[in-house]
């Protein structure tokens, strides 16, 4: 089935609900910068205690719905709750959004910005994030318009056994799995999953992922589903493989 490309999501009205939940469970607003009159914003939920640190960004990509939306549907079923510091970014590009396209309002690729950085969204993300901690984990979560099923990206300095396959085997309970033996043109390490080349010196631009990867932590992943399918199955898978990761990740931190 081809796909169609119809992204009716309105990120004036997504973030005004997230601001919303996020106050009524506690959460502090983070102003990273504006994108014309539209506020970035990070929302955090510190816990008192050594708690692990969690990080979760979405809606950097304004043809991709399903990854605001369901850190929106997460964020009201109470999952980012007292086990940790959580620190969400539901929404980078309100211009895409506004727009229907993958890049912002002079069309740049957001997640192609983060190693010299011109757009205004990621030199704001950017200047927020150079202030915050290592993460204990990272999460981005994205949609692809080529692809038939999920697959994820992997970063990985850990000597704990990886998480891939579970977070995999998670999606499939939703939306099929990738099959192809190359994805966006890259070979793959197992079944929808990639390990990428991680040294960012050999890289000429950067995703959102490796700059996370370099700066903020030793355990990133990228999550992709395919924008063709119904947006209910790709939020839940979404939902489905975030808490199958943070699950994960509270049973590696257990002495």
């Amino acid at each position: 089935m081809p796909p169609v490309k119809a992204c009716p999501l309105d990120p004036v009205a997504l973030l005004a609900r997230f601001r919303a939940e996020a106050a009524r469970l506690g959460f502090r607003e983070e102003l990273m910068g504006y994108r014309d009159d539209f506020p970035l914003i990070a929302f955090t939920k510190r816990t008192a205690g050594p708690h692990p640190r969690f990080y979760l960004s979405s809606g950097v990509h304004g043809d991709e719905p399903a990854p605001p939306e369901a850190l929106l549907a997460l964020l009201q079923a109470g999952f980012f709750d007292d086990r940790a510091n959580w620190f969400l970014i539901p929404m980078l590009n309100p211009t895409g959004f506004s727009s229907g396209q993958r890049e912002n309002a002079e069309g740049i690729d957001l997640n192609r910005d983060y190693l010299s950085p011109v757009s205004v969204e990621v030199k704001a993300h950017l200047n927020w994030l150079r202030k915050q901690p290592r993460f204990n984990l990272s999460l981005c979560l994205h949609e692809d318009w080529e692809a038939t099923g999920f697959y994820l990206y992997e970063l990985s300095r850990q000597s704990v056994p990886h998480k891939a396959r579970s977070i995999r085997d998670a999606a499939a309970w939703h939306i099929p799995i990738e099959p192809g033996e190359q994805i966006d043109g890259r070979p793959i390490d197992e079944t929808a999953i990639i390990r990428p080349q991680s040294d960012p010196a050999l890289r000429d631009t950067w995703p959102e992922a490796i700059y996370l990867f370099k700066y903020h932590g030793d355990l990133s992943y990228t999550f992709e589903t395919p924008s063709a399918l119904p947006r209910a199955d790709r939020i839940s898978a979404f939902k489905k493989t975030v808490s199958t990761a943070i699950s994960s990740s509270f049973l590696d931190l257990t002495p």
